[in-house]
């Protein structure tokens, strides 16, 4: 599929209700099509190959959906070019502005490349932990519930963790209570 197909399909597909339904669960989402989540992983099932300059173009959208869709494809072809893949979670993650882009791409966009760079990825957590960007924060405590759950060593997540637990900021309080959860599990 090519930027131009997929957005004429956004476009197309956006309803009103699901744009209000969007900015309400997302309020700092600043450009939605407003389109369900199942047409997302529809999209993303029809790509075949991995296509990398076609992931950053979603990117550099704006887009909530197609920032999304640019972290779930990430992730289905991750493994394919790990080394590129963790260079785009690096820069990207300096643009997350909401919950919803900040966890997709934590967790799906690493998917695919979570056991392969595990170590980086935890490096990368440990850097974004200390972030004065309250969402750096969080998508490095996110980072660290999809180590956790691929098998990452859960004592050097607790010691991560325990540097920001007495963090105040409501987005990064809930994402440290999903990590404890996952945690406990």
């Amino acid at each position: 599929m090519k930027l131009r197909e997929i957005q004429k399909i956004l476009r197309r597909k956006a309803d009103k209700k699901a744009e209000q339904s969007v900015k309400k669960f997302v309020p700092s989402a600043r450009k939605v099509y407003g389109v369900k989540n199942l047409l997302l992983n529809e999209i993303v099932k029809k790509i075949k190959k991995p296509n990398f300059e076609l992931i950053e173009r979603l990117w550099k959208s704006g887009y909530l959906e197609e920032r999304i869709l640019a972290a779930k494809i990430l992730g289905k072809f991750g493994r394919k070019e790990p080394e590129k893949s963790l260079q785009l979670v690096k820069r990207w993650s300096s643009s997350i502005s909401n919950w919803a882009i900040c966890d997709t791409l934590a967790t799906q966009g690493i998917r695919g490349i979570v056991k392969i760079k595990g170590e980086e990825i935890f490096k990368l957590s440990e850097r974004l932990i200390k972030s004065k960007n309250f969402w750096q924060r969080r998508f490095a405590i996110v980072l660290l519930i999809e180590l956790n759950r691929s098998g990452f060593s859960r004592t050097k997540i607790r010691k991560l963790l325990k540097e920001i637990k007495e963090d105040k900021e409501y987005y990064v309080r809930k994402a440290i209570d999903w990590l404890r959860s996952e945690l406990n599990k």
